[in-house]
């Protein structure tokens, strides 16, 4: 919901009476959320996100997502996401890596 455009609601239906965000990039809180991806969908309209897996222990979500952005840049992302006793969203950390030709290691990135 918030990476097609509609932040405001995503934080209405997802997210704690908190909100603790360790990107650099975003303010803290639910406002800052909003304005990050209010600000992403105006400068990035054709960026597209497919999630890979889903890995859940606890209280905590990993997301391993490949994002595509104009120009067809490539990249692996990592979102973490901890949950309150209600199922809220409450805290969040993530990881951007641009997806290369070369691989030493022969592996994909997935």
């Amino acid at each position: 919901m918030a990476y097609e455009g509609n932040p405001a609601e995503a934080v209405k239906k997802y997210v704690g009476d908190e909100y603790i965000q360790h990107n650099p990039l975003a303010e803290n809180g639910k406002q800052g959320f909003i304005d990050y991806f209010d600000r992403m969908t105006a400068e990035y309209p054709e960026k597209d996100i497919e999630f890979v897996r889903v890995i859940a222990e606890d209280d905590l979500v990993a997301l391993h997502t490949h994002q595509v952005w104009p120009g067809n840049e490539e990249y692996v992302t990592m979102d973490f996401f901890r949950f309150d006793d209600k199922g809220k969203i409450v805290e969040h950390w993530d990881s951007i890596q641009e997806i290369t030709d070369v691989s030493k290691c022969g592996n994909t990135m997935y």
